[in-house]
């Protein structure tokens, strides 16, 4: 078993860190006939075989002929692969049980295109994808971000049947690309007199003085903050409105581990964290989070915002 994994370290392998662009030369690139070709093959002996029995010179010639048109299939199915460069790209973060993208960039320094690529990560989703010649295509490859942290690129297998369809050539990629996944957020109220930096407790109106409109009401906000009779208007069709107020001080809000419920889960918790941490940025409010693992001070702004997503992700409690 441990001369097989060796073996395939090597097959497989990507240059360098894993981070550099690969040229796919001749040890990277498999080929066999498919089943086309195999069923093209049996043809091709049955006909060869009526050939010979009945002496027929012009069967034995077509038979050659069909011969010479496979091989040369094979050997520009072999091409289409062959000295493709890839190059890995970015990866956006995103959240649990939505798809992660993993960039990648093919190019092609040959006069002759390369078509017919297939790309496939996750079974049964390929992307299909066509390289002009002298030119770079960049494609994003899906897969399924089931559990936050950090979420490894799998293996790819690139393939192509261009252009008969007889053969298949694939190559294994793996290049080294990792993609951040944020905990799936929980849409929960935030818990009552929530403590600030300073000590203090959140009042009802944010410790804010003049009134400065109205705004969509978020999961966060507390029933009694509603607009009821400005939010009648709507005739019950509208979302509800939440009164803002401008001038006083600032609210700044602290989200600690410690005011979610000790018996839910701790996946449960965290994912309250995180819809807690998306409610008080969409309604542009200061925010700090402490977790067991990190604390993070308060701030605003989407900066902020990522690097405390990125603690939940990582928290490990």
């Amino acid at each position: 078993m441990g001369i097989v994994a060796t073996l395939k370290q090597k097959l497989f392998r990507w240059q360098s860190d894993g981070t550099a662009p690969l040229r796919l030369g001749q040890r990277r690139v498999f080929i066999v006939p498919s089943r086309g070709g195999l069923l093209y093959a049996l043809a091709l002996v049955v006909m060869l075989i009526g050939a010979i029995n009945y002496n027929l010179a012009l069967g034995h010639a077509l038979v050659f002929l069909l011969v010479g048109l496979g091989i040369v299939g094979m050997i520009h199915t072999f091409r289409n692969l062959h000295g493709l460069i890839i190059a890995p790209g970015r990866s956006a973060p995103v959240f649990a049980g939505e798809k992660a993208h993993f960039e990648l960039t093919l190019d092609n320094d040959r006069h002759s295109p390369r078509l017919g690529l297939e790309l496939e990560a996750e079974k049964g989703n390929p992307v299909h994808v066509t390289v002009n010649r002298k030119k770079a295509a960049k494609l994003k490859i899906p897969v399924t971000a089931q559990q936050r942290g950090w979420l490894d690129l799998p293996r790819i297998r690139l393939s192509t049947r261009y252009p008969l369809g007889l053969f298949t050539a694939w190559a294994y990629l793996q290049p080294a690309m990792r993609c951040l996944v944020y905990p799936q957020p929980i849409a929960a109220p935030l818990p009552s007199g929530l403590p600030t930096p300073a000590g203090g407790e959140r009042t009802g109106d944010g410790g804010q003085e003049d009134f400065a409109g109205f705004r969509e009401r978020q999961p966060a906000d507390s029933p009694r903050h509603v607009a009821w009779k400005a939010s009648a208007r709507n005739g019950g069709d509208g979302p509800l409105l939440i009164k803002q107020f401008a001038g006083g001080a600032q609210v700044e809000l602290m989200f600690d581990w410690a005011l979610t419920d000790d018996t839910l889960p701790v996946e449960t918790r965290i994912g309250i964290l995180t819809g807690w941490v998306l409610a008080a940025d969409a309604a542009d409010t200061h925010f700090g989070l402490r977790l067991p693992d990190a604390t993070l001070p308060v701030a605003g702004g989407d900066q902020h915002r990522q690097r405390c997503l990125e603690a939940l992700a990582l928290c490990r409690p």
